[in-house]
């Protein structure tokens, strides 16, 4: 049997073949509402026969129609698409209305569980959006954190004040702990990544005062690196939780 895993975000795809149980490596593209037909097109372009299609995705309406469209041209199987549960693999959802919680942070959450059994766990990504989501070591979710990313909260404070805009200049590079900039566009960008750094060190705190001991941290997403290097404490490094979880649904899912 042959999986095609995929993992829809707000501005990346990533997905892997999975043959025989054996995962296959990564692969990721950029997309925008430009090029998401040409993005579904290449994705459904794998090589060789696939038995099924398992889709997270929080990227809305368009891109689920085009994935869909693009598995019938090519003659694949429909994609199934994943929403969030009240309960699945091990992982009970902590939310009041068990549909609200995003279906991309549910998935991580299993391929997180799956990665670190019986372990208490601060799963956080670091993408457009940043997420903190904390699970016991029961499996059950106990809530989470959403804010803007750090990328996310730069363009904000670029677009709402004409002042900060006017001397920010070009994008630098920065140095990774540096606290105190000396310009602007350097200013915000650790700003940002302080923000998010000191805000996951919290919620860790809050996690260690709730459950008695603190949970193994888990960072992933395009951003996890420059957060990682902001923090006091070390992560777990994790780039494809969601696709680890889609692995796990997808073999539930094989009768």
């Amino acid at each position: 049997m042959t999986q095609l895993l995929i993992d829809a975000g707000n501005t990346r795809l990533k997905w892997r073949l999975v043959r025989g149980g054996r995962a296959g490596r990564v692969r990721a593209l950029a997309w925008n509402p430009r090029s998401v037909a040409r993005g579904a097109r290449r994705i459904m372009r794998v090589s060789g026969a696939v038995t099924r299609i398992v889709v997270c995705s929080v990227a809305g309406m368009q891109l689920e129609r085009e994935l869909r469209r693009a598995a019938r041209l090519g003659r694949r199987p429909a994609p199934l698409f994943i929403r969030s549960a009240r309960r699945a693999a091990g992982v009970r959802n902590g939310y009041d209305d068990s549909w609200r919680l995003g279906a991309d942070r549910w998935v991580a959450l299993i391929g997180a569980r799956a990665l670190l059994p019986a372990r208490a766990l601060c799963v956080v990504d670091v993408g457009t959006a940043l997420t903190i989501d904390l699970l016991d070591a029961s499996g059950h979710h106990r809530g989470g954190l959403l804010l803007p990313g750090p990328e996310l909260m730069t363009e904000a404070l670029l677009r709402h004040t004409a002042g900060v805009r006017r001397r920010a200049g070009p994008e630098r590079r920065i140095r990774a702990r540096a606290v105190f900039a000396r310009n602007t566009r350097s200013g915000l960008q650790a700003g940002a990544e302080l923000a998010a750094a000191a805000l996951i060190e919290r919620a860790l705190r809050e996690a260690r005062a709730l459950l008695g001991r603190r949970p193994r941290l888990l960072l992933a997403g395009g951003g996890a690196a420059r957060i990682a290097a902001r923090l006091q404490v070390v992560p777990v490094r994790v780039d494809d939780l969601v696709l680890r979880g889609l692995g796990v649904l997808a073999a539930g899912h094989s009768g």
